[in-house]
């Protein structure tokens, strides 16, 4: 409890689709506004896709991530914080263009491989804004995002050994927790850890408070006082979870890519208006917010005079 509390925003992901919510930014300049607004609002960290600029297709190519970087680094002082996941649908080589390109402080390194279930989604009212969304969604009852132990050394190599970039550990099971200590083992990994716990994706732990208490008593045990958590929950569970992760001591992620709701069939408005939601929660907790200074400071970071943007 003696840290400030790390708020994750996580602007626009790679699972909801523009029909979904007006909201939701895949434009460059809308990319980078809403990632400057969440930031202005709070948030220290900001994790960060790409979008293709003419459909919001996902996208992890160098040219789609350098159409809003270098102006949110203009625009605050956020730790920038890079997916290697892209989409269950590319490869590890796609996966990894931008993020090579761009040399962030930090990525996020999904801990192995999983159904990633989108499928129910397709089912939402309404008209379909580009014609490759629904086939995106009902396609995924048959979709492996694919993440080998291979897979996680080469990224652990490609942008942490080679490129300096510390990592946001995605823990979708308890395994995942399991494959990360043999990754401290075999000598991949160093302390500090940031594992964000995430709850809520089809194929993946649900969103129920034993299941988070549950992981922080597993990697008490493999970790000690080497890790930091933080939490993600999808949808609905986004607030309740993250509320129940700063009260345990830990960190919190929100944002578009998790959550379209502010409440039961209210859309959310941006990014920024959940930081700032979140942010209201945690300082009535008695928990002060960690700086983008502090962040660096707490998890090792090299700092953004050393990044590619």
């Amino acid at each position: 409890m003696s840290d400030p509390v790390i708020i994750t925003c996580a602007i626009t992901g790679s699972i909801h689709t523009p029909s979904m919510s007006d909201a939701l930014p895949w434009r460059p300049a809308d990319i980078a506004a809403q990632a400057i607004d969440a930031a202005q609002a709070g948030a220290a960290i900001l994790h960060l896709h790409a979008r293709n600029p003419d459909d919001g297709r996902p996208s992890a190519r160098a040219a789609d991530f350098m159409g809003f970087l270098p102006q949110i680094r203009a625009g605050c002082d956020a730790v920038v914080n890079l997916s290697t996941g892209g989409s269950a649908v590319m490869t590890l080589d796609q996966r990894l263009e931008g993020p090579e390109a761009a040399s962030p402080e930090m990525c996020s390194l999904n801990l192995g491989t999983m159904n990633f279930a989108l499928y129910p989604m397709a089912a939402r009212d309404g008209p379909w804004r580009f014609d490759w969304e629904k086939p995106f969604l009902e396609n995924s009852d048959d979709l492996v995002f694919k993440n080998t132990p291979r897979d996680i050394a080469a990224v652990l190599d490609r942008m942490g050994s080679q490129r300096g970039a510390r990592f946001e550990f995605e823990c979708y099971d308890s395994g995942h927790l399991t494959m990360l200590r043999h990754l401290m083992d075999r000598g991949l990994v160093a302390a500090p850890l940031f594992i964000q716990f995430v709850f809520g994706v089809l194929g993946g732990m649900a969103a129920l408070p034993e299941n988070l208490t549950h992981m922080v008593r597993l990697a008490d045990r493999y970790f000690g006082d080497d890790y930091r958590f933080s939490v993600l929950a999808a949808g609905r569970h986004q607030i309740p979870m993250a509320t129940m992760a700063a009260a345990m001591g830990g960190h919190v992620r929100v944002g578009l890519e998790d959550n379209l709701y502010a409440a039961r069939g209210v859309l959310s408005r941006s990014n920024a208006e959940q930081v700032a939601r979140i942010r209201e929660i945690v300082e009535g907790l008695g928990r002060p917010i960690a700086t983008p200074a502090e962040v660096r400071r707490m998890l090792g970071l090299k700092g953004a005079a050393h990044v590619g943007f």
